[in-house]
């Protein structure tokens, strides 16, 4: 176990350690790090068998790297088109006069945006900046305000179709994401509905009033019914309309409805033909290293709706800015799953993963349950990061739990909820922390993010008792 806990513990430094020179606090550096001293430790020296450890890795996640690209590039079409402003417009014109309503809207429009874009700091910047003025506007606090952003970006990030947690997890432990996806609607959908009455009960009073001013005092009024706000701005709809009726339909488990439109799309189109056997475009692209991750189900119908977006003309008139922008959002996402894309091909190549998973089986099932689950939940809270305390702990944790005889697909919905739910508590949350500066900007005041994160404890304590829940199924 040496050989791994070598690698893992100069990672942890690397990271928690902010006051080392250069390299602290450094994720990429580390995740790199640890995978070049897994592969020494394991005796493996050859330059070709690194190479072919970063390409192994690459290659298990390559479909996760994917989805953040294109999901990326997607999120940025439906903002040229006003998707969320549209829906934010008719959430506030049908329920603006009930606070609870009101503020329930505003969780469930970040819960949609979250599972579009798969990234909470995604969604909490570009769709939580909208919802700012109207909570405000009730006389909520900062704190409250900051709390409610970040709770519904992170419910929206593991909510499919777009969930960078849950594929994540499924190719740690090396099954079939789509029984996973199922499971994380179902599992999300319950923390959503308990989270909107925690809010309503606590956060919001009876007695509150929406009234929202301009930049000169006056009190804004906006008499448009939300049918017409709707009639006006339909066609900014109709992407997020097709994407859903295309996961609807490839998730539904009905005979005779059930279909996968682009994978079956592209499985009709033949690439090649030899004889009587043929290889359609699809079979090559699920065969081809690393270019398999374009062939997962979700990737496809992602890049199907951005081709239908780029037909508007808001789009279409500056393809070459939305891409780039798109890219630029993601490159840091993308350089991080590659550095531990490299890092996972490491403790493979270096035999960590073997090495772990033998270990696992002479510890008792509960000591391997409780403790994983708590390091990858400290893990979560010293880095504020979900997907450090999948990579960290979830790449040894899960494989281990699946050697001892539980579930795959079980094992990977409670690595992504453990880790959804150590991210969110104190004191470390960076999604909290970005949402309180954007708050405390719009609103000239201050913000303090630790009580915002305490206010989120009971939706962190969902997520784990979720995960621990899979763990005894």
């Amino acid at each position: 176990m040496i050989t791994v806990l070598i690698p893992v513990g100069v990672m942890l430094a690397v990271i928690l350690c902010k006051k080392i020179p250069k390299i602290g606090g450094n994720v990429q550096v580390a995740l790199v790090l640890a995978g070049i001293l897994s592969l020494i430790l394991g005796g493996v020296y050859q330059p070709t068998a690194w190479c072919g450890a970063l390409i192994d890795g690459v290659d298990r996640l390559a479909w996760v790297i994917c989805l953040s690209i294109f999901g990326s590039i997607y999120a940025e079409t439906q903002v040229r088109l006003g998707t969320m402003e549209t829906v934010m417009g008719a959430l506030k014109a049908k329920f603006g006069k009930s606070p609870r309503a009101l503020v329930i809207c505003v969780i469930l429009a970040l819960v949609i945006a979250g599972s579009l874009l798969g990234d909470a700091i995604a969604a909490s910047t570009v769709i939580g900046v909208l919802t700012v003025g109207t909570l405000a506007a009730m006389g909520l606090s900062p704190e409250h305000i900051c709390c409610i952003i970040v709770m519904g970006a992170s419910m929206g990030s593991i909510m499919p179709p777009i969930t960078q947690s849950l594929a994540l997890s499924s190719t740690l432990v090396n099954t079939d994401s789509e029984p996973v996806v199922q499971i994380g609607y179902i599992t999300t959908l319950i923390v959503i509905v308990i989270v909107c009455l925690y809010v309503v009960t606590f956060f919001v009073k009876k007695d509150m009033k929406i009234v929202e001013f301009d930049e000169n005092g006056e009190e804004i009024t906006d008499d448009r019914k939300a049918g017409q706000i709707l009639k006006e701005n339909w066609h900014s709809l109709i992407p997020l309309g097709v994407l859903i009726l295309i996961v609807l339909f490839r998730t539904i488990n009905v005979e005779g409805l059930k279909f996968d439109l682009v994978p079956e799309l592209l499985g009709k189109i033949q690439v090649l033909k030899i004889g009587d056997e043929s290889l359609s475009l699809y079979s090559w692209l699920s065969q081809v290293t690393i270019l398999k991750g374009l062939s997962n189900g979700i990737v496809l119908s992602l890049i199907f709706v951005t081709i239908v977006s780029f037909f508007f003309k808001k789009v279409r008139e500056d393809v070459k800015g939305t891409l780039v922008s798109g890219l630029k959002k993601v490159k840091v996402t993308a350089g991080l799953q590659v550095c531990a894309a490299f890092m996972l091909g490491c403790f493979y190549a270096g035999g960590q993963i073997n090495a772990v998973m033998e270990f696992a089986q002479g510890l008792n099932v509960n000591v391997l349950k409780f403790g994983g689950a708590a390091a990858m939940m400290l893990i979560g809270m010293l880095t504020g990061s979900q997907s450090t305390a999948q990579n960290v702990v979830f790449s040894f944790f899960g494989p281990a739990l699946v050697t001892i005889g539980l579930n795959p697909t079980y094992v990977a919905v409670a690595g992504a909820n453990l880790a959804a739910a150590g991210q969110g508590l104190p004191p470390a949350d960076l999604t909290t922390f970005v949402v309180a500066g954007i708050v405390g900007g719009m609103l000239g005041k201050k913000v303090d993010p630790v009580k915002s994160m305490i206010l989120m404890v009971p939706m962190c304590f969902l997520f784990a008792a979720i995960g621990m829940v899979f763990l005894y199924l």
